[in-house]
């Protein structure tokens, strides 16, 4: 032990006195409690939403530096600046936020912002950290967008000063730096920004690139600019990009004509998509008979697109000799990527020609190939029915079962439950309960979780990446219902192993809106609530605005004289297609109106509020089916078709997620 005098004790216990006196001070500068910090933020958030930006940008200030909140606060206090027009100031912040938080998923961003707001007085700088964001962050659309402004700055660096020279290589790496946009973004926003700057370049553009920008332009919807850009292409590769922009512009006879150029003379110079393209236009421009059409392109496209037409011209049979289209096209093309849908059409042909072995082999075959693709679901069912009907009780239970495990969103996992509860009737129930939607995964990020209590979904966003289901449920607490729910039903049939029912992310696909209206007026008038739920979301995604090129209008998308009918018939009084509860009142006593006259059957009405009575009624007495799935099955509109097990797709899932016997 180190011996002290008097003196050296006093002199120790002072300067200790000092050091916990100067920490105190610094620990009371620099802490908050967790409470504090979400209520300044809250506040500075506020703040901002309301543009009070001055403000907003002294509270995110006061966010402690020890928080984890504390490079959201920087880039907040950053974008306050920014639209002030403090630009040094907020240059400050994004560089203090990407360089002391590095790994932090809002750096890549602050570090593009930077390089944006440094290109006029510090061109080196943000030409430095526009690379930097391409070598670090590829796969970002800020990388794609550096590479953009990365031009930008080459062209400015090289048109300065009295005598500028802008040499051919230098004007090369820029069109490489435009090229590369437009490949990778060809839809993005600054796609024509991007074109724009390209051609103000005094040098040569190849026709190469000029079919590219046309490309990005026609995705756009900058149809005029598309059609001066082709001038500059050449004809045998641009073809199908000019017929389908002649289509656009109401030019369908000269559509027309480039097309039968197009096959007569340049085939060989697009690609295999583009031919389908082109096939496509053909048979809604021609006028011929779909299947004539459909056999001449089998005598005169390219190899390359042989089975696509092949395929077609199956696609307009009937009855065997479609079944054996078929499987011809099946034995010439086993590794096609139309042979999945080749194999189910054989399968159905030949269950409904009442040959069942051979319908167990092809179902077989199928499911051995193909369980991943879109009727495996369809296969399976049906491959159950066959079981059943030979009374093979274990195997046809197992099937169905399996149906429900495997593919427990689908019409046929709906259709298998009724098979297995030996239930006639399409109402399983007539109640759910509903409950909010949520963030669609466990909060164990902590700043993700103060920011969703903070409701700061423009950084939520961002630091969550690219997840669907996170964009959905921000459009969704934005209130854009419709956009949300693409989003996530997209990112759903995005995953192979669907989630349990009870995952969050179903009630993203599956949102619960304008219930109590639904629900009243359907009780109201017999109707089954859960089934008029599904009925709105397939119609509108629940969008009260929602209008179709027909003329349907609202949540329920009534025809104008179609609910002026109702309304006369039942009494109704004035109404608003375009206010939801008088859209959902019209919509269920409509349908109510269609299942009296159709015996009281919901499949039946499905299909009427789709394709109308008289056609149902007219396939109800000359088509030959069994039960209601065949009946389904050999619906002769596909879009009626689709609509029916659409529908019901949707009841079953209200059911299921929002089931409440759990």
């Amino acid at each position: 032990m180190i011996n002290m005098n008097k003196r050296e004790k006093i002199i120790a216990g002072v300067s200790l006195v000092v050091l916990f006196f100067a920490g105190g001070i610094f620990f009371s500068k620099i802490y908050q409690t967790p409470a504090k910090t979400l209520d300044v933020y809250k506040e500075a958030l506020a703040d901002y939403k309301s543009e009070d930006y001055s403000n907003s940008y002294y509270l995110f200030s006061k966010i402690s530096p020890v928080s984890d909140l504390k490079p959201a606060a920087l880039y907040r206090q950053a974008e306050c600046a920014r639209v002030i027009g403090d630009n040094d100031s907020a240059i400050e912040k994004y560089k203090k936020l990407f360089t002391r938080y590095g790994k932090n998923p809002l750096s890549p961003r602050a570090k593009y912002q930077a390089a944006q707001m440094l290109m006029d007085e510090k061109p080196k700088l943000a030409r430095k950290y526009f690379e930097q964001i391409m070598q670090h962050y590829p796969e970002t659309d800020y990388a794609i967008a550096s590479e953009y402004f990365l031009g930008l700055i080459m062209i400015k660096h090289y048109t300065q000063g009295e005598n500028p020279i802008f040499p051919l290589s230098a004007k090369q790496d820029v069109e490489n730096c435009f090229r590369h946009y437009l490949e990778k973004a060809p839809d993005g926003r600054l796609a024509s920004s991007v074109i724009d700057n390209w051609l103000s370049l005094d040098k040569t553009i190849s026709p190469d690139d000029y079919l590219l920008m046309a490309e990005s332009l026609y995705r756009r919807g900058e149809y005029i600019k598309v059609k001066d850009i082709l001038e500059h292409t050449l004809e045998s590769e641009s073809w199908v990009l000019k017929a389908k922009n002649l289509n656009v512009t109401g030019h369908k006879d000269e559509a027309l004509s480039m097309l039968q150029k197009g096959f007569a003379q340049y085939q060989s110079y697009v690609s295999a998509e583009k031919l389908i393209e082109a096939m496509e236009l053909y048979f809604q421009l021609s006028g011929m008979p779909s299947y004539d059409l459909a056999d001449w392109f089998l005598s005169i496209v390219e190899s390359k697109v042989k089975d696509y037409a092949f395929i077609k011209k199956c696609d307009y049979q009937k009855g065997y000799e479609k079944t054996k289209c078929f499987k011809d096209f099946y034995v010439e093309y086993p590794e096609s990527k139309y042979a999945p849908k080749a194999l189910s059409e054989i399968f159905m042909g030949t269950y409904e020609l009442g040959d069942f072995e051979a319908a167990k082999k092809v179902a077989r075959d199928y499911l051995d190939n193909f369980r991943n693709e879109a009727d495996a679901p369809m296969i399976m069912f049906w491959l159950g029915k066959i079981f059943e009907r030979a009374r093979d009780y274990s195997a046809y239970m197992g099937m169905y079962k399996s149906v429900i495990t495997t593919y427990p969103d689908t019409y046929y996992a709906y259709r298998a439950y009724l098979r297995l509860n030996h239930q006639q009737h399409a109402i399983i129930t007539n109640r759910i309960k509903p409950v909010p939607v949520e963030y669609p995964y466990p909060l164990k990020n902590p700043v993700i979780k103060k920011l969703v209590e903070l409701e700061d979904y423009e950084l939520i966003d961002e630091i969550a990446g690219s997840d669907g289901f996170v964009k959905s449920w921000i459009l969704y607490k934005q209130e854009d219902y419709p956009h949300s729910m693409l989003v996530a039903r997209n990112a759903m049939d995005k995953l192979e192993v669907k989630p349990d029912k009870y995952d969050l992310r179903w009630r993203l696909v599956y949102p619960v809106h304008y219930y109590d209206e639904i629900k009243d007026y359907a009780e109201i008038t017999g109707n089954n609530p859960p089934l008029m739920l599904s009925i709105a979301r397939e119609e509108s995604y629940f969008n009260p605005s929602a209008a179709s090129f027909a003329g349907a209008k609202g949540m329920m998308q009534l025809m104008p004289s179609t609910a002026e009918e109702i309304a006369r018939i039942k009494n109704l009084g004035s109404y608003d297609l375009l206010d939801a509860a008088s859209n959902i009142k019209l919509g269920n006593y409509y349908y109510a109106y269609i299942k009296s006259m159709l015996s009281g059957k919901d499949i039946s009405a499905v299909a009427s509020y789709n394709g109308g009575i008289g056609s149902v009624t007219r396939w109800k007495q000359s088509l030959v089916y069994e039960d209601t799935d065949s009946f389904v099955e050999q619906i002769p509109y596909e879009e009626t078709k689709n609509y029916v097990k659409k529908v019901f797709r949707s009841y079953w899932n209200y059911i299921r997620i929002y089931n409440l016997n759990d």
